[in-house]
């Protein structure tokens, strides 16, 4: 008997949320009612995404050095637009080649015959950004989504807000809305992104956030691609030259502030070597960046809350009885006041030790020692499956050793962060630093469906296989057992 009652199951969504859906929703509708964009239309996509970055180079810069409080201008331009102009570049090079189906070899008991792979798009696929290199890795991802002829939402991070207003501003101007959709960044949204059935999610940020967007996604059975992170060791090798090794190693953690998921995390010298190289790497540092945090080469901590978390750290490392060093301290108002942290060595870190229990993601590195060549590799294999591992020294079997028996996402020998710039190559992480891959073609694959095709001669004797069975079919069986 009807009562007048509404039955409400879920909480009504907000206007924003709806919004969401409904623009999901007509991407799913084209992707599913038009024809796979042809090659003119994926190039002209990549045209207009290379026109929203070379005529906003500077609001780009500008906007994310004001998010992060002070952004190095060379290192967005180096680390983030170079690296989208040539991820543009190369994928408009060699387009053509990736979209042709393939000719896959037929087994002889099939012949006259013939096998292709064609790759499809996927349909519509989600891009969950995170904030320390906003553009390069929301925009890298959409060339993948865009070459392999999928329609793009993208969810910028909440934490840089000027950029993905500008972001949702420049890609609106150059794209339909059928095309790329750049949403809001608040929690309510990022909540509701991660419930929509898209035909494949990118999600780059911390192991901690990857678990729960990859159980989001698990619900719809959708496939995922996530770059994650973790601690990434640095193994200094009794053949290496300690001050190459230091002045590299500073670099690769230096960069953004260390605000970088493949910046080395800690570094494992002889045992002998730990306070020499300690100092060595301390004076490279301070040689790159000075000790005056009005540099303009040095990167801002992204919020106050990351800083405290970063202080809090070189605290209980002190008090378990590690060597820090730096230029200054960090509650020094001159540091503080501008959210940059002193690049810190933390000699002498041990594993109780919270800095070596969690993803520092900051400009602080421990540093410690190691007795034979087979601890660094026990080391390594007793932890989750780093992103990124460096190697520095000139023996050539202990490097192949380290290689061969360590499983990591990307490995630089003799430098750092490098193997990521490879465009052949893939990036990707392995089991809590992440899942799938891209970058190049590795994109364009990962974000296609790899039909595979069978052509079947007028010639072919497959009917033999068809009941009624009889002495037919023990002829076409010998031949099979034959041939496999």
């Amino acid at each position: 008997m009807a009562t007048g009652r509404i039955a409400v199951d879920q909480p009504l969504k907000s206007p924003g949320v709806r919004a969401l859906e409904d623009a999901f929703h007509r991407l799913v509708e084209l992707s599913r009612g038009e024809a796979p964009p042809p090659l003119a239309l994926r190039l002209d996509r990549l045209k207009r995404l290379k026109a929203v970055v070379a005529a906003n180079e500077r609001r780009f810069e500008q906007a994310i050095s004001a998010d992060f409080g002070h952004r190095s201008a060379i290192e967005t331009a180096v680390a983030e637009t170079m690296f989208v102009l040539t991820e543009i570049g190369h994928a408009a090079k060699h387009l053509k080649k990736w979209m042709a189906p393939q000719r896959i070899p037929t087994a002889l008991q099939f012949a006259p015959a013939s096998n292709r792979l064609m790759p499809q798009p996927l349909g519509v696929v989600g891009i969950i950004a995170p904030w320390n290199y906003p553009l390069q890795l929301t925009l890298a991802p959409a060339v993948a989504a865009i070459t392999a002829g999928n329609r793009a939402m993208i969810k910028p991070s909440e934490l840089v807000p000027r950029f993905s207003a500008l972001l949702a501003e420049t890609i609106a101007q150059k794209f339909e809305a059928s095309e790329i959709v750049v949403t809001g960044i608040d929690e309510e949204i990022a909540r509701a992104f991660t419930t929509l059935p898209f035909d494949h999610l990118i999600f780059t940020g911390s192991t901690r956030v990857g678990r729960l967007v990859a159980e989001a996604a698990g619900r719809n059975l959708t496939p995922v691609t996530l770059e994650l992170g973790g601690k990434s060791p640095a193994i200094v090798d009794a053949s290496a030259d300690l001050d190459t090794a230091a002045q590299r190693i500073a670099y690769g953690k230096l960069l953004n502030a260390g605000q970088t998921c493949i910046a080395p995390d800690y570094v494992m010298v002889p045992e002998a070597a730990v306070d020499d190289f300690a100092g060595r790497l301390h004076r490279h540092m301070q040689k790159m960046y000075g000790t005056d945090p009005d540099n303009a080469d040095y990167t801002s901590i992204v919020s106050d809350r990351h800083y405290a978390r970063l202080e809090a750290l070189v605290t209980d490392a002190t008090d378990k009885g590690a060597t820090i060093l730096q230029p200054s301290s960090p509650t020094d108002p001159g540091w503080k006041g501008r959210r940059k942290f002193p690049p810190t060595v933390i000699a002498g870190a041990t594993p109780d030790m919270t800095v070596m229990q969690e993803e520092i993601f900051g400009p602080l590195l421990p540093v410690f020692g190691y007795r034979n060549a087979g601890e660094p590799i026990a080391y390594v294999n007793a932890h989750d499956r780093p992103l990124a591992l460096y190697w520095f020294g000139s023996d050539n079997a202990a490097r192949d050793e380290v290689l061969a028996r360590t499983v990591s996402g990307g490995v630089t020998v003799n430098d750092c962060l490098f193997h990521v710039a490879q465009i052949n190559q893939p990036f990707s992480g392995v089991g809590p630093s992440g899942t799938g891959a891209y970058h190049g073609e590795w994109g364009f694959r990962s974000l296609s469906k790899l039909k595979p095709v069978f052509y079947r001669s007028r010639f072919n004797r497959l009917a033999d296989l068809y009941p009624p069975y009889g002495t037919k079919i023990a002829r076409l069986m010998k031949v099979m057992r034959l041939l496999s």
